[in-house]
């Protein structure tokens, strides 16, 4: 069964268009890296799957369903969304925040709770306010109050790019591991975390989706290349893939 669905997305934003006509079929399951230059469509396109955006034209699939038909509570409960930035509008604590995340389930379970705040190393920041967090603390609260009940569609837009190196390899390996059992889409900055990391590669440019196919596999494609603009030389490691470029 396919999980989810881009059935020729086109958004305009007055004389812009940031989707051009773009088809994606992902499964129920599965790592995806979503990779492409500044200003390619990727933050647009996990806005519109996720239903936070609707496009101007063509629709996206939920299963057998119309993303657009579906209540809020249905969404909520299928669907995790990571924006790049997050701002609540009460200044709420991190015990707080972490708490409305869990009512999106159908009941809250504190052994969920004591999980994710175990996972992302927050036990020392409950009773702190988002004002004062850092970006990387921001961060990894936002990611625990998104995976807080295990969606079974993750779609995360660039959730490591504010951490420190550690934690940025940490949730990266975890997002991606997470696709063994969930569908586990993210928007990667970092090209080598990206190939090294996630089974699947989109590669977006211009507003559509110009190369979908298994890391090993893009690696090798000059359209890599040719879409941020740059000649990469391709090194391997025992622990992955280096990307170095050239103009």
């Amino acid at each position: 069964m396919t999980a989810l669905v881009a059935d020729k997305l086109i958004v305009k934003r007055g004389n812009a268009t940031l989707l051009n006509g773009l088809s994606l079929s992902l499964g129920p399951t599965g790592s995806v890296a979503v990779i492409g230059p500044n200003g390619a469509g990727k933050s647009t396109l996990l806005k519109v799957l996720a239903g936070i955006e609707a496009p101007t034209s063509g629709r996206v699939l939920l299963g057998d369903r119309d993303l657009a038909g579906l209540s809020h509570a249905t969404r909520a409960h299928a669907l995790g969304f990571v924006p790049q930035q997050f701002d609540p509008h009460w200044d709420l604590s991190v015990d707080e925040l972490i708490r409305m995340g869990a009512e999106r389930g159908e009941r809250v379970l504190q052994g969920a709770v004591d999980r994710v705040i175990a996972d992302f190393e927050l036990e020392a920041l409950g009773r702190r306010r988002w004002s004062t967090l850092s970006g990387g603390e921001r961060a990894r609260v936002l990611l625990a109050t998104v995976l807080v009940v295990d969606p079974p569609v993750l779609l995360a837009d660039e959730p490591a790019a504010s951490l420190d190196i550690r934690h940025r390899l940490g949730v990266i390996q975890s997002l991606a591991a997470r696709g063994r059992e969930r569908l586990s889409m993210v928007v990667v900055h970092d090209l080598d975390l990206a190939f090294s990391y996630f089974d699947r590669i989109v590669l977006v440019d211009r507003g559509s989706v110009v190369a979908d196919a298994p890391a090993r596999t893009l690696l090798e494609d000059p359209c890599l290349d040719a879409a941020f603009g740059v000649r990469f030389d391709r090194l391997q490691t025992d622990d992955g893939w280096l990307l170095r470029a050239r103009l």
